[in-house]
């Protein structure tokens, strides 16, 4: 049996030399093409460990989301005989929320912002003038919008069920589910609010104000921001007030008994700077009172200078 040893001729003393079948030899090019192969196998594996970490704002997925206005009335309260009161429905927005695994030691910040866009906020009092809470910047147009965020949690509207933290690295994509609340419920004297009398003279409320919304995603670390969703809304108000009559007839709610439906845009809007910083529209915002006759007059100044 041939076992690969070669058999010494007669008369040759040497020891038998035992010599393993080596592999068979590869063209030199096939060893070039492995190496290459190789190569571009490892860099491979580099560039998409790279990919994966350039790609999580790529893929952040918005799952659903939703925004509605309640389809109720404002309510009047005109419990008290110094303000009239009223509570406007509230606008909501909720969205589900796909982040996926975190390779880095960062931390992102999902969440909603909130600015507004215009703002008509008028109380009239008959012949004598009417208040008016204003945003001086923004009804100057020297910004588009004011943020409206709760004015700690900046730019945010809030840090409780309005945002979700993720803190990396992550193994595994996780799901979550923010959502936010808006409503007006603010207070109106019945008297002139730079009178001394008390002697009801409000006639009519006038509201009208927008809003743009946003879902954003966030890396504190790198400080990248990425929007997902924009929404737009807007409240309409209208009270007419008989100031003669009994205290709880005076008001009554004019157009519009229901509030236009919330838009979710199919195209995103980018973000002002204004809307990310202070001041806040209620820090901005001053109440203005102006006669018929005379000057106008500041009631109220903004909090924030």
């Amino acid at each position: 049996m041939d076992i690969g040893l070669e058999r010494p001729d007669e008369g040759d003393l040497r020891l038998p030399v035992c010599r393993p079948r080596s592999m068979p030899a590869l063209p030199q090019d096939c060893w070039s093409v492995l190496g290459i192969v190789l190569v571009l196998w490892a860099m491979g594996c580099i560039q998409s460990i790279s990919c994966k970490a350039k790609g999580i704002r790529e893929s952040i997925s918005v799952v659903e989301v939703k925004a509605s206005i309640d389809p109720v009335p404002t309510n009047i309260d005109e419990s008290s005989s110094v303000v009239l009161r009223y509570r406007t429905p509230h606008f909501r927005a909720s969205a589900q929320v796909l982040m996926p695994p975190i390779l880095k030691k960062e931390t992102w910040i999902v969440g909603w912002i909130q600015a507004c866009n215009h703002m008509e906020f008028y109380n009239y009092y008959g012949e004598y003038g009417m208040s008016s809470w204003e945003l001086p910047d923004l009804l100057e147009g020297k910004i588009q919008a004011i943020s409206d965020s709760d004015g700690v949690n900046y730019p945010w509207y809030g840090n409780t069920t309005e945002t979700c933290t993720i803190v990396g690295p992550t193994k595994k994509e996780a799901k979550f589910n923010i959502s936010m609340n808006d409503n007006f419920y603010p207070s109106v004297t019945w008297a002139v609010p730079v009178s001394e009398s008390s002697v009801a003279k409000l006639t009519h409320i006038h509201r009208d104000q927008s809003f743009t919304t946003w879902l954003v995603a966030t890396n504190t670390t790198t400080s990248e921001m990425v929007t997902l969703q924009t929404i737009k809304w807007r409240m309409q108000l209208g009270i007419e007030v008989t100031p003669c009559k009994p205290l709880g007839q005076r008001a009554k709610l004019r157009e519009p008994s229901a509030q236009e439906q919330p838009q979710v845009l199919n195209k995103n809007e980018p973000i002002p700077t204004s809307a990310l910083v202070k001041p806040n529209a209620n820090d901005a915002q001053v109440l203005m009172w102006r006669p018929t006759d005379g000057p106008p007059l500041v009631v109220i100044p903004p909090k924030y200078r």
